[in-house]
């Protein structure tokens, strides 16, 4: 009876997983999509990886030697923000542009804040829509090199498939669960993506409430569209649309962020709703034929107010008052 009247600081209960296993099982979920873009596009892809995550690491470290901090590099975050940064990169980007952009993650958006748990925003995702905004000519350059081990599947006028659409091209399905295709590197195989989903689902890092209601939300959004924009349903280019570009990518592996997503059951289900709707609308609507990062970017800002407004009410608040 004693032990039960001690009282201590919050959190009084808490989870045998912590911040390294996570941020472990995150990066092993991501290998599948790694390893088939060093597949399709060759050592350069390796390389990118390689540069990106060292510059994150290495960041973080001089970051925190020179303001006399703890050191967390050892929690992972780093490598998984440095692997997911390179992924959301076309494999022909000159070597130095991973490093601008992993310092930018780690230094302005993630370190500046705070550090981890106090960034407003995915500091991968942050940096790849600064390199988007200050090198959109190699950012969107998606040649493939001369080095790819795979035969990539030649897209109309050599486009990604979402800009082929976007042209009102017809583009094929199977190329695009299979991989063999033109985009940045971790974005091209549906199927190897999914894998990794499937791993990050199995041991609970993550649920199906945030990809489901973004996946669902957009795939709505894209039938409305076909219906009264395109004159009638087309089941190929809905698909096409869902398992091209860097949906998948997106859905499971950066808007599943713990720090920068509601923390609400109900807010979440917005969330996801907010960034179905915002990809829909950029993609459609927008200059670029992609809108994944933007519109993921755009929803971790207005986590706050969605949290605001779905968070529940305390028991004993808001019942009717006796006169």
């Amino acid at each position: 009876m004693n032990d039960m009247l001690k009282v201590s600081a919050s959190p009084h209960i808490r989870s045998k997983t912590s911040t390294d296993k996570i941020m472990m099982l995150v990066a092993i979920a991501l290998l599948p999509a790694s390893l088939f873009g060093i597949y399709n596009f060759g050592i350069r892809a390796l390389l990118v990886m390689l540069i990106s995550i060292a510059s994150c690491v290495a960041t973080e470290w001089l970051y925190e030697k020179g303001l006399h901090k703890k050191c967390t590099i050892g929690d992972f975050s780093a490598v998984v923000t440095g692997l997911l940064l390179a992924l959301n990169m076309p494999p022909t980007i000159p070597l130095w542009m991973p490093i601008i952009g992993g310092v930018f993650a780690i230094l302005i958006v993630k370190q500046l804040f705070g550090g981890l748990g106090q960034n407003i925003m995915n500091p991968a995702l942050a940096g790849r829509c600064f390199l988007m905004i200050s090198f959109a000519g190699p950012m969107t350059d998606f040649t493939v090199p001369s080095g790819a081990f795979a035969t990539v599947y030649d897209t109309v006028s050599g486009a990604t498939p979402l800009a082929a659409m976007k042209a009102g091209e017809t583009v094929e399905l199977m190329p695009l669960l299979i991989g063999n295709i033109k985009g940045t590197i971790g974005e091209t195989s549906a199927i190897a993506l999914l894998v990794g989903a499937a791993v990050l689902l199995y041991f609970k890092v993550i649920d199906m409430r945030i990809p489901g209601t973004y996946i669902g939300s957009f795939a709505v959004f894209m039938v409305l569209y076909e219906i009264f924009g395109m004159g009638g349903l087309d089941i190929n280019h809905l698909l096409c649309e869902i398992f091209g570009g860097g949906l998948i990518l997106g859905a499971f592996f950066m808007a599943t962020d713990y720090v920068t997503t509601p923390i609400t059951q109900n807010g979440q289900i917005v969330y996801g709703c907010v960034l179905g709707i915002l990809t829909g609308i950029f993609r459609m609507f927008g200059g670029s034929a992609e809108g994944v990062s933007y519109a993921i970017i755009f929803s971790n800002l207005l986590v706050p107010l969605i949290e605001r407004v779905t968070i529940p009410k305390a028991f004993g608040k808001g019942g009717a008052k006796k006169a």
